[in-house]
């Protein structure tokens, strides 16, 4: 569904001011410059509107949580909610999950959250998908060893071919479960969890966690006479 467009986007934006990291480049190895007593530096692709960024910073004023989003009229109602919570620990991007290496050093990043994010169906597609190898080698140039991937989605079969890709790139898998809150509410949730849940909406979720790999050798490409 496209998001409507939201009135005043630019004066909103502009008294949000504070919050958006105009030039991510500009801080690649000195994030925690903006704050430096934290504990972590997370990375959350894709906030939408918010409810999971400002709770769990909230929850966790000793992480530094940076927000990317490539969806403006989406990120100008997450960053009024940080605003209205007071927080001074979270940080928001307007940008794409392929520019993370541009933005972070090799392992400044601790974990990245991936919530909700869109499947791409069909099969010519999947590149698209946020869990598809070619994203995981390029979280893999901004965590450190350990470092962990939070992955949660509602859309089964996008998450039983994630199972399959993600440790082909050097990710294990832990913390794997196709009903996150069959006993109840676990963790904080987005806007759309929070309504898929009221629905009955099952939710999956697994943390990925890094460890040594080496990618395959690329197949020599025969030269033409």
């Amino acid at each position: 569904m496209r998001m409507r467009k939201k009135k005043n986007l630019v004066p909103r934006m502009e008294a949000c001011s504070s919050l958006l990291v105009a030039d991510p480049r500009a801080l690649r190895g000195r994030w925690r410059e903006l704050l430096p007593d934290a504990r972590e530096l997370r990375v959350e692709l894709g906030c939408g509107k918010g409810r999971f960024t400002v709770e769990t910073a909230a929850a966790e004023p000793d992480v530094l949580l940076i927000a990317v989003e490539k969806v403006p009229d989406a990120m100008v109602v997450a960053m009024e909610r940080a605003r209205d919570a007071g927080l001074h620990n979270v940080f928001f991007v307007d940008g794409d999950a392929a520019c993370l290496p541009d933005f972070f050093a090799p392992g400044e990043v601790d974990r990245i959250y991936i919530n909700f994010c869109d499947p791409w169906p069909k099969s010519n597609q999947k590149k698209r998908r946020l869990t598809h190898g070619n994203f995981l080698q390029l979280y893999r140039r901004v965590l450190p060893m350990g470092g962990e991937i939070h992955f949660k989605s509602d859309n089964d079969k996008l998450f039983e071919w994630s199972l399959e890709e993600i440790p082909q790139f050097g990710f294990r898998l832990s913390q794997v479960t196709r009903d996150l809150h069959a006993d109840g509410p676990v963790g904080v949730m987005t806007d759309y969890e929070a309504k898929f849940y009221q629905q009955g909406v099952t939710i999956n979720r697994c943390v990925a966690i890094m460890v040594p790999w080496e990618a395959p050798a690329q197949p020599e490409e025969s030269e033409e006479a």
